[in-house]
């Protein structure tokens, strides 16, 4: 069954008359997970904005973005928040400018609990601590006293997540989380939505320009290209099989970079 359908969403410039996105169409199914690929400005990230309606004002968005039945374009005010609070969730790239320096991270793991699940301080604080062990995070009870800044990278955006799976929303939307983490925090943030997708059966929007990053997760591939969907499919098959050029050249380039850092790990060990 199909939750989210996307037909011919198109984001264009008013200022200027740019078509920054033109004519996207894609389907998210139940329990699925999306993994939307592309180089920086090919219109991954403002694609998922303008179905939640996070665009700039100045910018015009047409075309349909049904959500279990509703149509997101267009739609306004308290009805769109709830669904983007609720139903929606969204985890964008930088979980350190996320979070509020000035409160801890318990602080606002509870406004958040109190305001979209309607809980008391209480349960949210119960729910906090609950959420963060599930995400394998040790002595939460001494996490959710810390500020953001006394946090690693990879920890805050473990607490992101942690957030978004006590929400339980139908579609979780990561936004390049991993793009701001070292190598070994990628690989853990990873391993984490994994886990999540698993424990809880919420479909996945997974939004990279990493074709290695997407590969664990995805079931279904979007390529995007200068704000146009190049390719689309079955992610397994696009991996063996790519039609499209510049999909090829993602995957090669993919291919060369791994098989080149296998190479000079080989080298190290017999030095």
């Amino acid at each position: 069954m199909n939750l989210l359908e996307v037909k011919d969403l198109t984001i264009t410039d008013s200022k200027n008359g740019e078509i920054i996105v033109e004519n996207n169409n894609f389907i998210l199914k139940k329990n699925s997970c999306l993994g939307i690929v592309g180089e920086s400005g090919s219109g991954k990230s403002m694609t998922v904005k303008a179905i939640l309606g996070l665009t700039n004002p100045w910018l015009k968005i047409t075309g349909s973005a049904v959500f279990d039945g509703q149509e997101l374009v267009g739609l306004k005010g308290n009805t769109l928040r709830k669904i983007r609070g609720r139903r929606i969730c969204m985890i964008p790239q930088d979980a350190m400018t996320s979070f509020d320096p000035l409160y801890t991270i318990g602080y606002q793991m509870i406004e958040t609990f109190v305001e979209n699940l309607g809980l008391s301080k209480e349960q949210s604080k119960e729910l906090a601590i609950s959420s963060l062990e599930k995400m394998l995070i040790r002595e939460p009870e001494q996490v959710i006293l810390k500020y953001p800044h006394q946090l690693s990278g990879g920890m805050l955006q473990r607490c992101m997540i942690a957030i978004a799976l006590a929400m339980e929303p139908d579609i979780i939307i990561a936004d390049e989380p991993t793009t701001a983490l070292d190598s070994i925090n990628q690989k853990e943030v990873v391993e984490e939505f994994v886990r999540l997708r698993e424990l809880t059966k919420t479909s996945l929007i997974f939004i990279s320009h990493d074709l290695g990053v997407v590969q664990h997760l995805a079931t279904d591939l979007l390529v995007m290209k200068d704000g146009i969907c190049v390719e689309s499919g079955p992610a397994e098959k696009i991996f063996r099989n790519p039609s499209d050029e510049y999909t090829k050249y993602l995957i090669d380039t993919r291919i060369h970079l791994t098989e080149s850092f296998i190479q000079s790990m080989k080298k190290e060990e017999v030095m």
